[in-house]
C-alpha cells in the first residue's frame, strides 16, 4: 500500500533526529533541486543472463552488479550512469549510488538528478535515507510497501548555505572513513570466526579433536559418505540406520496456520539457524491440535529432533528442537531426524553441520528454478562416521567447549557492529540537528579513533 499521510506531517510529526534542521536553516523540496525519474517497464521476455545490456532492478539497489541484461529496444532517458542515485520504490525504500557498470533503469526503481550546484551530492547522500526510513515506518502495508516518485519529489529537505554543506560532507567523510575502517575490521573478525567453527567442526568429524589414529586415506567409503578417513574404532552408518525418524513436513492451507499463538507451533525455514539453534520468536506459526495430530502426523518434531532444510538457497540450516512446546511440527522445506540409541542428536547436528557433509549435500541437490532441493530420500541415504557412544559424549563436549569460545567473541563483534551502527547516527544527528560535527564530544573524530580501536 501506498502513502496516507503527507511527508509534512510525517516530518513534523517525527522525533527522528536525522530530519531535524538547525535554526537557522531552510528547507527546500527536493523537486526543486532534482528530478526523479521512474525506472521503465522492460519485457521480461527480453531478460537475458548474458547478452545486452545490465538492467538495475530494485533487488539491486545498493549493490555493484545485477544478474539480469536487457536484449530489447530502449528510451536513452533510462540509461544509468555509475554514481547515479538510485531509488528501490518497494519494501524498505533503499537509496543508494549505483557502483556497477552502464545499464538500464527498471521499474519499481527511481533515478535522482541534481540541478545546478546549489545542494551538494554527498549531502543529499548523507540526509536522503532518514527521510525514507520515516516514510517507510508511516507507510501503511498488507504485503509490500510502495513509494511513490511524487512522494520523493516532496521531501523537504534541509537547505544549509553551499559553504556549511562543504564542511558537514568534509567532517562525515573524515569521521565516518575511521568508522567504515574500524567496521570492515570487525567484519573480518566476524568472518574468520565462522571459518574457525567450519574448521572445528571438520576437525571432530574427521577424529581430530581427541588425539587417535587415523587410518589410511584408502580406506574404503561408502557411496553417500563424506570425503574422509575414517578414524580406527569407528563405522559408517547411514542417518536411516542410526535414527528412528527421518522425515520431511507438509504445508497445510493458509487459513490452518495463526501468526503469534496457536496450539502447536510450526516451523518454517526462517526459524532455523546454521549453528543448531532455532529462533521461534521470529515471526511464529501455530497450527491447530486437529491438523497437527491428523493431516500433519507424520511430521510431528519432538524436543531433541534435529532438524534441517532441503529447499534453499541457502542450504545447511541445522538446528535442535528446544523443550520450550511439548510438540512441534514442520513444513515441507524441512526434514527431522530423531535419533536412535546408537548416535548422540548434539552429535549428529554437528555431523550435519560440518564443511565436508554439507558438500556431500550439496552436492546430491538439485537446481530447478533458481532452487537447490535435497530429497528426503537421501537425507536418509546419507553415510556418517559413527565414533563409540562414550567417545561421542567427549566429542561434543569438545566441540561445545570450543564452539562456545568462538560464539562468545563473535557476540563480543556483534555488539561493536552494533555500537558502530548508533555511532553512526550520531554523528548524522549532530550533522543535521546539533552541534556541527567539529570533532569535539562523543561522535568526533577522537571518539571515532577509539571505536576504530575496538
Amino acid at each position: 500500500m501506498a502513502l496516507t499521510v503527507s511527508v509534512d506531517e510525517i516530518v513534523h510529526g517525527s522525533r527522528n533526529s536525522l530530519l531535524g534542521v538547525r535554526p537557522h536553516w531552510k528547507r527546500i523540496r527536493l523537486r526543486e533541486i532534482a528530478s526523479v525519474l521512474n525506472g521503465g517497464a522492460f519485457k521480461s521476455t527480453q531478460f537475458t543472463k548474458g547478452d545486452g545490456v545490465p538492467l538495475i532492478r530494485i533487488r539491486d539497489v545498493g549493490s555493484d552488479v545485477t544478474d539480469t541484461n536487457y536484449v530489447g529496444e530502449f528510451d536513452e532517458r533510462y540509461i544509468v550512469e555509475p554514481g547515479d542515485l538510485l531509488i528501490g520504490m518497494d519494501g524498505d525504500f533503499n537509496c543508494a549510488r549505483w557502483r556497477g557498470p552502464r545499464g538500464l533503469l527498471n521499474q519499481r526503481v527511481c533515478k535522482v538528478t541534481l540541478h545546478g550546484d546549489q545542494y551538494h551530492p554527498r549531502y543529499l547522500d548523507f540526509a536522503l535515507p532518514g527521510y525514507l526510513k520515516a516514510i517507510n515506518d508511516a507507510t501503511s502495508s498488507v504485503t509490500v510497501k510502495h513509494l511513490s516518485s511524487r512522494t520523493v519529489e516532496d521531501i523537504p529537505l534541509p537547505f544549509p548555505s553551499l559553504h556549511e554543506q562543504d564542511e558537514i560532507v568534509a567532517e562525515l567523510e573524515k569521521q565516518f572513513s575511521r568508522l567504515d575502517e574500524a567496521v570492515a575490521n570487525l567484519k573480518r573478525v566476524k568472518a574468520n570466526l565462522k571459518r574457525q567453527a567450519a574448521a572445528i567442526l571438520s576437525a571432530a568429524i574427521g577424529g581430530e579433536l581427541l588425539e587417535r589414529t587415523v587410518l589410511p586415506a584408502n580406506t574404503e567409503r561408502p557411496e553417500f559418505a563424506p570425503a574422509i578417513d575414517l578414524p580406527s574404532g569407528w563405522s559408517w552408518a547411514s542417518t536411516a540406520e542410526v535414527c528412528e525418524v527421518v522425515a520431511s513436513g507438509s504445508t497445510p492451507k493458509p487459513e490452518e496456520m495463526a501468526s503469534g499463538a496457536g496450539e502447536v507451533p510450526f516451523i518454517k525455514v526462517y526459524n532455523l539457524g546454521f549453528d543448531g539453534s532455532l529462533d521461534f520468536t521470529l515471526k511464529p506459526t501455530f497450527i491447530r491440535r486437529a491438523i497437527h495430530d491428523g493431516q500433519l502426523a507424520r511430521s510431528r518434531c519432538l524436543a531433541g529432533d534435529v532438524l534441517m532444510n532441503i529447499v534453499g538457497p541457502p542450504l545447511g540450516k541445522v538446528s535442535l528442537v528446544p523443550d520450550s512446546f511439548p510438540e512441534w511440527n514442520i513444513n515441507q522445506a524441512i526434514v527431522t531426524f530423531r535419533v536412535g540409541p546408537r548416535i548422540l542428536n548434539h552429535l549428529l547436528a554437528y555431523w550435519l553441520m560440518a564443511p565436508p557433509v554439507q558438500r556431500r549435500i550439496e552436492r546430491t541437490s538439485k537446481a530447478t528454478a533458481g532452487q537447490f532441493n535435497v530429497q528426503v530420500s537421501t537425507c536418509r541415504k546419507l553415510v556418517l562416521p559413527l565414533p563409540p557412544l562414550g567417545e561421542q559424549a567427549r566429542i561434543v563436549a569438545e566441540v561445545d567447549r570450543r564452539l562456545s569460545i568462538v560464539r562468545e567473541v563473535e557476540a563480543e563483534v556483534d555488539a561493536n557492529l552494533k555500537r558502530a551502527q548508533a555511532l553512526r547516527q550520531a554523528v548524522l544527528t549532530r550533522a543535521f540537528s546539533g552541534a556541527p560535527p567539529d570533532g569535539s564530544g562523543t561522535t568526533g573524530p577522537r571518539a571515532m579513533a577509539t571505536a576504530g580501536a575496538a
